[in-house]
Parts: C-alpha cells; sequence; structure tokens
C-alpha cells in the first residue's frame, strides 16, 4: 500500500496557503500553519516528512523558528524567502535550513525541490543504502539512521549536513575542494557558492567537535578545501 508522505507548511500569507495546499495535496498530506507557534505544536504532535517554512513571518521569524524546530527534529526543512540575499542563506544554512525556494517561485520547482529532499531524507533513513558505519575520534557515523553518535549519543543532523560529513567521512584523509564537495552534496554544477559550503562545515563542526575553532575531524586544507581527519 502505497503511504502519503506528509508536510508542514509555516506561513502566514494565506492565499499562499492555500495555494500550496491546493497545488500538493494529491500528492502529500498537507498541513498548515500560519505562525511558528502553531507549527511548532504540530511538529510536536505530529511526523512529518518536510517543512517548507516561511521566512519573513509575523512576530516569530522564520530563522528563530527553525532554529527551535532543529532542537528536537531532524526533519528536511525548505526555507521560502522573499529575498536572495546571500547573507540570508548563509544564516539559514548555518541554523539548519536544508535549501531555499525565492519567491515568487516556480511551482514545478518547487515540487521538484521538496521530492528530492524528502526522497534522500527516506532513503537514508530507512537503510535501503547498504553503507557501513564510519568510527573517528569521538563519533560513529551511522548512515542507515542518517545520523551521528557522539560518545554514545545521537547528535541531530540536517540532510545536507550529514551528506557533507558522509562524502568526506568516506574518504578519510583525503582533501577534497570546495567544488568537489559542492557537486557531490548539492547535486548541482559549482556555482562559486563558497559561502554555502563554509557555513555548513561550521554548523556541523558546532555539533560534533569538542572545540569548534580547532577542529580534529572537519580539517581545513588551505588553498583546496576540505578533509576528514588528519593528514599524514
Amino acid at each position: 500500500m502505497w503511504i502519503m508522505n506528509r508536510i508542514l507548511i509555516i506561513d502566514d500569507d494565506r492565499s499562499l496557503l492555500e495555494l500550496l495546499q491546493n497545488c500538493m495535496c494529491g500528492l502529500y498530506k498537507v498541513d498548515t500553519a500560519w505562525n511558528g507557534q502553531q507549527g511548532l505544536d504540530k511538529l510536536s504532535r505530529t511526523k512529518y516528512d518536510l517543512v517548507l517554512l516561511d521566512v519573513m513571518l509575523h512576530g516569530e521569524n522564520g530563522f528563530e523558528v527553525l532554529g527551535e524546530i532543529r532542537k528536537l527534529y531532524a526533519v528536511p526543512v525548505i526555507m521560502l524567502t522573499a529575498k536572495n540575499s546571500p547573507s540570508d542563506k548563509v544564516s539559514g544554512l548555518e541554523i539548519g535550513a536544508d535549501d531555499y525556494v525565492t519567491k515568487p517561485f516556480n511551482m514545478e520547482e518547487l515540487l521538484a525541490r521538496a521530492a528530492s529532499q524528502i526522497r534522500r531524507n527516506t532513503v537514508l533513513k530507512n537503510g535501503i543504502l547498504p553503507q557501513e558505519e564510519i568510527c573517528f575520534d569521538k563519533i560513529t557515523i551511522v548512515p542507515q539512521i542518517k545520523g551521528i553518535l557522539k560518545e554514545n549519543k545521537e547528535v541531530l543532523l540536517t540532510g545536507k549536513e550529514f551528506d557533507l560529513l558522509y562524502f568526506l567521512a568516506s574518504s578519510p584523509k583525503r582533501a577534497y575542494t570546495k567544488k568537489q564537495i559542492y557537486k557531490a552534496v548539492w547535486k548541482n554544477d559549482y556555482v562559486y557558492d563558497n559561502n554555502n559550503i563554509m557555513a555548513l562545515v561550521s554548523k556541523i563542526r558546532k555539533k560534533i567537535e569538542d572545540d569548534p575553532e580547532n577542529p580534529r575531524i572537519i580539517q581545513t586544507v588551505r588553498g583546496v578545501g576540505y578533509r576528514f581527519g588528519g593528514g599524514q
């Protein structure tokens, strides 16, 4: 039996909520919330496969809501924003966003991005890919749950955070350029989007390193990019 994925849309634009619900209801089970607190309440009661979150909410903004989500949930989050500034995107990625869509957006593009996030999260979470655990220092990377254990305690990672960490960890001590990392993690041609990469690395380090300012797990290779673990 086919089970529909469930998504939550948090946006204070009632007309947009109605439009998105009408366009997506045949593909997903869709719940809506018109402010951050209502969205968080629904997340506490229901398991979702994706959250679409508006940045410019009244009262508590989308970045603040995203921060609350990331304290408890690893659900993929796509930010909806009327702004297209690199600083906004970096801020969202540092907090834990998985993707960005700028308003006004093409509905087919949004649906494709939503499906991509759900597919990536579902495949790895269900252990469909037979990948082995990777242990280094105090952490264990567990592909079957798309998660990290640090000293046997679970660390919540977003989809992009896990993808980047696992990509580097699969070839320990090998240095990868930002171009190689971007193409592997974002699945797009490299567009010199170094801010996104650096923001994601910074976020991962804060979660897994004992001292993020002096990292042992994800190390910077000057003039090249990053590597997992130390070099020879």
